[in-house]
């Protein structure tokens, strides 16, 4: 298991358009992906598990990957919210 906390400091958060980008990039691994935001857990690979979040900008999430490319997943998925989703 490979676990990171990562800020999301784009303005609008992961709303619709930047969390179908964060969804298309956890598929393309096959680890187990989830999002925590406080004590609530979602499948990162889930559109409205990831939009139920209610994740805004500045808001602190943590990436919890399980499998055979665990730290590439959390690592990619780090690296596009650290992006800014190209917004």
């Amino acid at each position: 298991m490979f676990v990171k906390d990562v800020t999301v400091e784009n303005q609008v958060g992961l709303h619709a358009r930047p969390a179908t980008f964060f969804i298309q990039k956890a598929n393309e691994y096959k680890s187990s992906i989830w999002v925590e935001k406080e004590e609530r857990r979602v499948n990162a690979k889930s559109l409205l598990g990831v939009l139920s979040l209610g994740i805004v900008g500045g808001t602190t999430i943590r990436l919890i990957a399980d499998g055979t490319d665990e730290q590439a997943a959390v690592e990619g998925l780090v690296k596009l919210i650290n992006s800014g989703f190209n917004e």
